[in-house]
């Protein structure tokens, strides 16, 4: 029982995606470690995609390129060298995708497109539709990483808010209120909310209240989850935040 506790998959349910232990499971030796690495793929593939297409590969080179890395970092362990006490995983990453392209992907004896690479189970066409969403042409690959790094990293709090609803059989009551995070009340009153979710006006503003409270917190967790201590918490929002207004 209890090594069935430690495993990778286990532990994604009582640690954020992105924790060190997570980091820590998919830089090891055991059955979970390709577990884990699956779980950190799927967190951190887009910022790693926007930086190789930014570096100035096609979109068919970059897709390559990230399911190799990805793929060099499982045959070689790369993880095992991430430890919270030397910083934040988001500058270890930026690191190792930076040497990866610089030392690592020997052009010269690439074999044919998808050849011999385990093939990562993440959109690629979402993932180009967003890269060109984004004010590219006026960010460095650097900061179009670390934007998309922001990005990505609230996309995971918004899918764990609405996971906490729909575990409390509120799932339909989170779809309905979730334009009110953003502030964007002009969709729908709180009398019209109250009405759809069949709750008292006060009810319906408490709980839309709670919303962002929750959201807060879920961010936090998130971002402790993966700095090098709690002292670093309030520096990375503030980082994250400035990443997003990049433009």
């Amino acid at each position: 029982m209890a090594a069935r506790e430690n495993t990778a998959e286990n532990l994604s349910h009582r640690f954020p995606t992105t924790s060190w232990t997570v980091i820590s499971a998919a830089g090891g030796d055991s059955d979970g470690s390709a577990e884990a690495l699956s779980k950190l793929c799927a967190a951190y593939w887009l910022p790693v995609y926007s930086y190789i297409r930014r570096k100035g590969h096609s979109r068919e080179q970059a897709e390559d390129l990230t399911q190799a890395f990805f793929a060099r970092i499982l045959e070689r362990r790369a993880l095992a060298a991430a430890k919270r006490e030397r910083g934040k995983f988001r500058s270890f990453l930026l690191a190792s995708v930076t040497n990866f392209l610089a030392n690592d992907w020997d052009r010269s004896q690439a074999q044919k497109r998808g050849a011999g690479i385990p093939a990562l189970s993440v959109d690629f066409e979402a993932g180009e539709a967003r890269y060109n969403y984004e004010p590219f042409h006026q960010l460095t690959p650097e900061a179009l990483f670390e934007r998309q790094w922001a990005v990505a990293l609230l996309d995971r709090v918004l899918a764990r808010l609405a996971e906490e609803h729909r575990g409390k059989g509120q799932g339909a009551h989170f779809e309905r209120m979730q334009n009110f995070l953003a502030g964007d009340q002009e969709r729908g009153s709180y009398e019209l909310l109250a009405i759809d979710l069949s709750l008292t006006n006060a009810a319906a503003r408490t709980a839309v209240h709670r919303l962002p409270k929750r959201y807060a917190e879920l961010v936090r967790e998130e971002v402790a989850a993966i700095v090098g201590g709690p002292e670093e918490v309030e520096s990375e929002i503030r980082f994250l935040l400035a990443a997003l207004e990049r433009a």
